[in-house]
């Protein structure tokens, strides 16, 4: 074999473990970045479950503010029970604890989970009409949904309920009335 032949050949498998290795490389660096990636999002969240157990806390103390009789709201321990309760949405908040805010918005299922599907004159249909639980959002992601009334929309109006003179006379199908 000729000496030309061969520096070519070993140029060519040259070029191949050279390409091989930078292929190598970029995929090693992509596997480090994802690694990293995933490791960000992991930390993010592994507080999840413990700020899941706290949230029912929360909504304990709001419900205890929210009840509370009026002539303990001014004591000194219904103030030390108010504190804690801002103390500890102040933590949540900090660790990127949000909550959702629900009434009078529309209906997300994302975001929301619908507890009753209630006639309102206030609210169209589809908008949230109270909600039941707060919903917390951890980081944009939702961690807890907020449970909520969602309305019907208005009441119906007299002339479409059923006429006063027939209805006692509804029989077996009640698509049919006759006096």
């Amino acid at each position: 074999m000729p000496v030309q032949e061969e520096k070519e050949q070993t140029t060519e498998k040259e070029k191949e473990y050279i390409e091989l290795l930078q292929r190598m490389q970029a995929d090693f660096i992509n596997y480090k970045r994802r690694v990293e990636a995933e490791r960000e999002e992991q930390a993010k969240f592994a507080k999840a479950d413990l700020i899941l157990k706290l949230l029912p806390l929360l909504d304990d103390f709001r419900r205890m503010r929210e009840t509370m009789p009026r002539v303990v709201a001014g004591s000194d321990w219904a103030q030390g029970i108010k504190l804690i309760e801002r103390k500890l949405s102040t933590l949540l908040e900090k660790d990127g604890i949000s909550r959702i805010e629900a009434e009078a918005k529309d209906f997300d299922p994302r975001e929301h989970d619908a507890v009753s599907y209630e006639e309102s004159d206030e609210y169209e249909e589809g908008k949230v009409k109270a909600v039941i639980t707060d919903g917390y959002k951890l980081n944009d992601r939702v961690l807890r949904p907020a449970q909520v009334a969602v309305s019907k929309g208005r009441t119906r109006k007299s002339e479409d309920a059923i006429p006063a003179s027939s209805q006692g006379k509804r029989r077996m199908f009640p698509m049919y009335y006759w006096e």
